[in-house]
């Protein structure tokens, strides 16, 4: 379970918010912009930074000068881990599975911090999921948009089944209207859900479920950590999202999923891979939708330097 330093503000007043997790000032620049951007379109939810220890004391600074809320969280690893050499971004993916711990919450909506709102989402807070007294045996479980699973980039270390013709949003090429409000059904494509924002009813024995699965030594084999995981062990018994809750950069691509994308519907884009936007120098935008988070953090940067706050993230 979540535990919390004398200086965190766990309940913040609100039974239901967003978080994310931090571990590291790399993604703060990110985090910060994320949480502009939620405050931005007008959202009623605080978002709580979830750190765990490797989190250094700078970063903790730049979160208590803005006022965003914080918690600690224990650094999740599965029994035996897997070489995550060629994406070591997933070595701290599994602690985005504690969000099913915080049962001090009602509703917790888990957002990675390279995601940029764009659109007021609060509804996610009152979609309907099982109560934590089902106890992780229901039909929904939890709620997520599925992952891509085209490798556009055709990265050599992707599973060999990760093509175009197993991916979900490849069956709703031939909907796209449709695409905007429902997302493919579970069983659909691989089955996987992507882990970067999950919308979850904390409870006890759902989150049992996952640690005694991260015990097992099955799930050292889990190509994707925490998204793998959360297909295999509620395979089928979860609620998809339409792509706009989680839109991935890559599926504006032309050729991956263009076929659905529509700039103009997307609540919230994920800037997955690398590089991020904030890695990039001032006119090396290598795609339109980074000018999105460009633009968005400079006039988070200036809100807060009229504030005083100039800490360089």
């Amino acid at each position: 379970m979540s535990s919390a330093t004398t200086n965190d503000m766990p309940a913040c007043g609100s039974k239901k918010v967003w978080t994310s997790l931090i571990t590291n000032t790399a993604y703060l620049s990110g985090l910060l912009t994320l949480d502009y951007s939620l405050k931005k379109h007008g959202t009623k939810y605080p978002l709580v930074a979830l750190y765990t220890d490797t989190f250094p004391p700078e970063g903790h600074a730049a979160l208590e000068a803005r006022g965003i809320p914080k918690q600690h969280v224990k650094y999740l690893l599965p029994k035996l881990s897997k070489d995550f050499s060629n994406d070591p971004r997933f070595y701290d993916c599994w602690s985005k599975l504690t969000p099913f711990s915080l049962v001090e919450y009602d509703r917790v909506v888990q957002l990675d911090s390279d995601m940029l709102v764009l659109k007021n989402m609060d509804e996610l807070m009152e979609m309907e999921l099982d109560p934590p007294s089902v106890g992780g045996k229901g039909k929904r479980v939890f709620a997520a948009s599925h992952a891509c699973v085209c490798n556009p980039l055709k990265k050599p270390h992707y599973p060999k089944d990760w093509i175009p013709e197993n991916c979900a949003f490849t069956s709703q090429h031939s909907q796209p209207d449709a695409a905007q409000k429902d997302g493919a059904p579970p069983t659909a494509g691989l089955s996987m859900p992507n882990g970067g924002l999950q919308v979850v009813n904390p409870s006890t024995e759902v989150y049992q479920l996952i640690l005694d699965q991260l015990s097992n030594e099955t799930s050292g084999n889990y190509d994707f950590a925490d998204q793998s995981l959360l297909g295999d062990v509620f395979n089928s018994r979860w609620v998809t999202l339409p792509y706009i809750y989680n839109a991935l950069k890559t599926l504006r691509w032309k050729g991956v999923h263009d076929a659905i994308w529509m700039d103009d519907k997307v609540k919230n884009i994920h800037y997955i891979l690398s590089p991020k936007p904030w890695d990039e120098k001032p006119g090396e935008h290598a795609e339109e939708s980074h000018k999105w988070w460009r633009d968005v953090n400079d006039e988070r940067a200036k809100a807060e330097k009229d504030k005083g706050i100039d800490d360089s993230f």
